[in-house]
């Protein structure tokens, strides 16, 4: 398999956490923590892809901070997600247990299924431009 289809793996793996928010948001009762629970992890999931397709083996974490330094290295202009990813991390721990004091709002969700959005259509876009250039140079 090469990187680009492992990428896109990735992606149809953030496609199912995008599909989960979408059921959820027309549900009748809206689980706001597990709305940003998976605006985190559809984040998480394009970016790693973006690392497979550089070539890199994504790295073990949920701090999409940590993540997004290592997609800055091969596209520097990532770095205008980086107030997003750092929104965005909290989800992946701290609103899934009940020990924790927060209990994300409507607000919360909708505001991280925005940011979970901006990550996805800057990470395509990089992500397409990759496949549209390897593809020229294939058929070169």
């Amino acid at each position: 398999m090469n990187d680009l289809e492992s990428a896109h793996r990735w992606i149809v793996k953030a496609g199912n956490d995008f599909l989960n928010i979408r059921n959820n948001l027309s549900a009748a009762e809206v689980p706001w923590d597990t709305v940003c629970f998976h605006a985190q992890q559809s984040a998480e999931k394009l970016l790693k892809a973006l690392l497979v397709l550089n070539g890199t083996t994504p790295p073990r974490t949920h701090d999409l901070v940590a993540v997004l330094a290592q997609c800055v290295e091969f596209e520097p202009s990532l770095r205008d997600l980086e107030t997003d990813c750092r929104r965005l991390t909290y989800y992946a721990v701290g609103s899934r247990y009940p020990e924790d004091l927060y209990e994300p709002t409507e607000e919360d969700g909708l505001a991280m299924f925005e940011a979970a959005q901006r990550v996805h259509a800057v990470v395509m876009n990089t992500v397409l431009g990759r496949a549209a250039s390897q593809h020229d140079v294939e058929g070169a």
